[in-house]
């Protein structure tokens, strides 16, 4: 099994989900984090004044998949969430040693 940790635009989350639902991806957990990467921020002016917003807000998607569907779901996660500019996010893969459902006790591939 593996963990796919997806940083995305926060206006690509709709698109993403309904991809992954399309390919068979039944469950993830998704959090709102501020971030940044290449584009390190920018600046803003608000009521005459100009200040540095560092921390950008992105969407955080984790799920966990079977190693036979990894391929497929990062795939469809660059595709749907890819705009072409600075920003887009990052994915990351780790292995996943066990998973436990915790209201039945089931463990493995039938707890995902």
């Amino acid at each position: 099994m593996k963990k796919i940790e997806a940083i995305i635009k926060p206006f690509k989350l709709e698109d993403v989900k309904d991809a992954l639902a399309e390919i068979g991806v039944t469950g993830m957990t998704v959090s709102e984090v501020k971030g940044y990467g290449a584009q390190k921020g920018h600046s803003e002016l608000y009521r005459g004044a100009e200040y540095v917003v560092d921390f950008l807000p992105k969407i955080k998607m984790e799920m966990v998949v079977s190693a036979d569907m990894l391929q497929k779901t990062t795939d469809t996660i660059v595709e749907v969430a890819r705009t072409g500019k600075i920003g887009d996010g990052k994915i990351f893969v780790t292995d996943v040693e066990k998973v436990i459902r915790i209201r039945t006790g089931e463990e493995g591939g039938e707890a995902i």
